[in-house]
């Protein structure tokens, strides 16, 4: 039998001054009109898809389901298992506080950054999706409503031959004609050949051209009728990024992303500060307090959160209106499963500064399998009017495509 993570034992949890539940707040869970709902359960799955995504689900006593994803990655199952008992009994309605309540719970185990802010934005847009159903009402329209019907989306290309410019480019050629798509991106830290130490982060010269030729073959084929983006994944010194993004400033690029660490933002502000190529950051930083410096700082010209990553729905839409205030767009990371990818659009269909979505499943031919609805047509995804998220699991997908050893969560 294994470990049950709803009893372990935490005295931060156990005992903070900062409790938030209905019964420490005084919160009655009596409002009248349907609205009378408790949590009873949570339960999660994981699909194994091109990463294993961390479906959520949230059951009540009045048999509305609510169903939600985590970011991927190992732990989030565990720790929602284990945050199950601090929202058993509560109003789903109150998603604001139930989120705080479960970051406050979790302070011990975490919630700052890392699996557990994932965990709880799992929970958080299983909630959205919940009071949606509950109040028969879209999603976004929780969030203060819609500035646009439709989500643009980029998608994100790869090819065997990751590195040749030539294959990208045919790559990106084929995405824009034959799948509809005018946003993309493609990897630019991929071997080129010319490596000397893969683990000192500096670019050589002879390194710097060839991404150079990557990126001037991708443009100038696609022309205007895409943008794209070129991915570093975290990878350079300061120094290399730098001459990297002055190396590319002639040509059309969208945006240069995370092209040193995450850790530093001063060395992000500074390669950000030193050129005209767009550079973006921010899937693997934390809560609107682990953007914050990010954004105050100008270190990047547009922010990049994850959404089932960074804290949820209203915690992205919180790291939206705080980059508005610097005129800065949002440009939303997201590597999810259908349920998410509709949930980040229904926050990028509700703020001002919303660029685009990422979508990195093009290659999966099943992704939209998952669920019952059509998600993205023609590279845009058109954001329902029906209540909550607006997809619905197929649990028949959903069981043939679990991790070996999974669950499968109730029914709704």
């Amino acid at each position: 039998m294994g470990v049950n993570y709803g009893d372990l034992h935490d005295p931060n949890a156990e005992y903070t001054m900062r409790d938030l539940s209905s019964e420490t707040m005084g919160v009655t869970n009596e409002r009248g009109g349907g609205r009378d709902v408790e949590i009873t359960d949570i339960q999660t799955t994981m699909v194994d898809g091109n990463f294993p995504w961390t479906l959520v689900r949230i059951y009540t006593d009045t048999g509305i389901v609510g169903t939600g994803e985590a970011y991927w990655g190992a732990g989030t199952p565990e720790l929602i298992e284990r945050m199950t008992p601090f929202l058993q009994g509560e109003n789903p309605l109150d998603i604001d506080r139930l989120t705080e309540h479960l970051t406050q719970k979790m302070s011990g185990e975490g919630s700052i950054g890392g699996v557990t802010v994932t965990a709880i934005s799992g929970i958080e847009v299983a909630l959205h999706d919940l009071a949606g159903k509950i109040l028969d009402l879209p999603a976004y329209q929780l969030m203060g409503g819609k500035y646009r019907d439709e989500m643009r989306v980029y998608c994100d290309c790869h090819t065997e031959e990751e590195a040749d410019p030539i294959a990208c480019a045919d790559e990106a050629e084929r995405v824009v004609e034959e799948l509809g798509y005018d946003a993309l991106k493609f990897d630019l830290d991929v071997p080129s050949g010319h490596e000397k130490d893969r683990a000192n982060r500096h670019l050589r010269e002879p390194e710097i051209d060839h991404k150079v030729s990557i990126v001037e073959a991708v443009t100038e084929r696609v022309g205007s009728r895409a943008d794209v983006a070129f991915d570093c994944h975290w990878t350079f010194s300061g120094g290399s990024a730098k001459r990297l993004a002055k190396a590319l400033e002639p040509y059309d690029v969208w945006w240069l992303e995370d092209p040193v660490p995450p850790e530093n933002h001063d060395v992000q502000r500074e390669v950000t500060q030193s050129t005209t190529t767009p550079i973006t950051a921010g899937e693997n930083v934390y809560r609107k307090h682990g953007q914050r410096r990010l954004i105050e700082n100008q270190a990047v010209d547009m922010i990049a959160p994850d959404m089932p990553k960074v804290g949820g729905m209203r915690e992205t839409a919180k790291i939206a209106d705080k980059a508005d205030m610097y005129y800065m767009p949002v440009a939303m990371h997201n590597v999810a499963s259908p349920v998410a990818t509709m949930a980040s659009a229904h926050v990028g269909a509700a703020i001002p500064n919303s660029l685009a979505v990422e979508y990195h499943s093009y290659e999966l031919g099943w992704w939209e399998d998952l669920v019952e609805e059509d998600v993205i047509e023609d590279g845009y995804i058109e954001i329902p009017e029906e209540p909550g998220l607006g997809v619905t699991l197929d649990m028949d997908v959903v069981k043939e495509k679990m991790v070996e050893g999974e669950t499968l969560f109730d029914e709704a």
